[in-house]
């Protein structure tokens, strides 16, 4: 059937609307996000790396101070003799609990002792070992 300029209309095709295909992209669009939050992520498990991350400054830290009497660095001069380990006990404990923030406990040991707490069974455990001339030290932290 002819409209007024010519055309023969039976055979025109139906259009969208643009407002349409755009409600229906943007209907697309909120039900996508709506479904990212819906669907939670599992948390990744951050503890352990967090752990092993304050071992490794504290022993970093240290690694790095000078010894008190005689050695190349604390560690070293801890772990020199039994003697130095006595002598310097309650120095190193202060400092690694000076070190550490607040809600950890840790021990170090050495070739010739430990200090700080004992290590409770079933706990994730952070560690970082350092070797000196004397031997290896090793800090182990824990959540208190």
């Amino acid at each position: 059937m002819p409209d007024r300029c010519g055309a023969d209309r039976s055979r025109d095709r139906g259009q969208l609307s643009l407002s349409v295909a755009e409600a229906g992209v943007g209907v697309v669009l909120v039900l996508a996000v709506a479904m990212g939050f819906a669907h939670d992520l599992p948390d990744p498990d951050t503890r352990d790396a967090q752990l092993e991350a304050y071992a490794e400054d504290a022993v970093t830290v240290l690694a790095g101070e000078p010894p008190r009497h005689r050695g190349a660095t604390r560690l070293a001069e801890v772990a020199r003799s039994p003697g130095a380990f006595e002598r310097e006990r309650t120095s190193l404990d202060r400092r690694v609990d000076r070190i550490l923030p607040d809600n950890l406990m840790y021990r170090v040991e050495t070739p010739h002792g430990a200090v700080g707490f004992r290590e409770p069974a079933g706990v994730a455990v952070g560690e970082a070992t350092v070797t000196t001339v004397h031997g290896e030290v090793a800090v182990r932290v824990w959540y208190a």
